[in-house]
């Protein structure tokens, strides 16, 4: 078994493959813990289906998928983050517009004359089919990514967790939040490359989520989810590479899966002691931002 793993990594498709995938693991943790704080998980989903109809939309005008989808998620994005502050509000929003744009992927192909493989891959991905381009493309934008979130790491942190007390300070909310999504879709499209858009979510959500059930510190939670991510990665490309005909997709989303049960299961209490926000806001947010004594009582009053 020893011998057939470390003849696998010898194939450039798969070196390819690892490279690209540990970018986009780390990409995808980093954004994801703010997308679970923040309350826009559903937006995580929403933007790999957006993102079909638009590169549905470019096969239809003989251009390459990517460019729609990276067109029509970072459009999405963009908007999303004026679909308003309470989370039901902003979910019913997104389904909206969710609905509306893979009714408009559809309509793309049918109109299109030809078999639609390109768009298709988009669906499942093509992790395997990355050249060395792709890599180095994925990488540059993968890193960019992270580099612009921790750049805006105490303001964001601030915006995701309490908008409201946020705004009272004067940070632009509105603002960050557009920046954030726009990261989001972007990281979304190059995620698309090696899990499809049916289960981005689950390098998106599946890390991060766990990583929060096990740590409460921010950063501690980010460098747990960008590890578990990039193990998810390795093991689901690894195992796909040897078995030769089940998808990578199926081996990261359940082992995404069986490592986040038990975390769910096992540290329940430690998790419920408190809601995030006013865990972070009694911690790393008030230290930045609330300077004033009686403010920090105020919040801590109201956790």
């Amino acid at each position: 078994m020893f011998h057939s793993i470390m003849g696998l990594y010898h194939f450039q498709f798969i070196q390819n493959a690892l490279l690209s995938g540990i970018f986009i693991a780390v990409a995808c943790a980093v954004v994801g813990y703010f997308l679970i704080g923040g309350g826009y998980t559903f937006a995580g989903h929403a933007l790999p289906n957006i993102g079909f109809a638009g590169a549905a939309g470019a096969v239809l005008l003989g251009i390459k998928p990517v460019y729609g989808l990276f067109a029509m998620t970072i459009l999405a994005g963009a908007a999303m983050s004026a679909g308003g502050r309470e989370v039901r509000e902003r979910d019913v929003s997104i389904g909206v517009v969710m609905s509306f744009a893979l009714g408009l992927g559809l309509m793309f192909l049918s109109l299109y004359g030809g078999y639609g493989e390109r768009v298709y891959s988009i669906l499942f991905g093509t992790v395997l089919g990355i050249t060395r381009n792709n890599v180095i493309f994925t990488g540059f934008m993968g890193l960019g990514a992270v580099c612009l979130v921790l750049f805006l790491f105490r303001p964001l942190l601030f915006v995701m967790f309490d908008p409201i007390a946020a705004e009272a300070k004067g940070v632009p909310v509105g603002l960050l939040t557009m920046v954030f999504l726009v990261v989001v879709a972007v990281t979304v499209s190059l995620a698309v490359q090696v899990v499809g858009a049916l289960l981005v979510f689950t390098m998106l959500v599946g890390p991060g989520a766990t990583a929060s059930r096990l740590t409460h510190r921010p950063c501690r939670a980010i460098l747990l989810a960008a590890l578990l991510g990039v193990a998810y990665m390795f093991a689901g490309i690894t195992l796909a590479g040897l078995s030769g005909d089940w998808p990578v997709s199926f081996f990261i989303a359940t082992i995404s899966f069986l490592v986040y049960m038990p975390v769910r299961i096992f540290f329940r209490g430690k998790a419920g002691r408190a809601p995030v926000s006013c865990r972070d806001i009694q911690g790393h947010m008030q230290r930045c931002f609330l300077n004033s004594r009686e403010e920090c009582k105020k919040r801590a009053a109201q956790c």
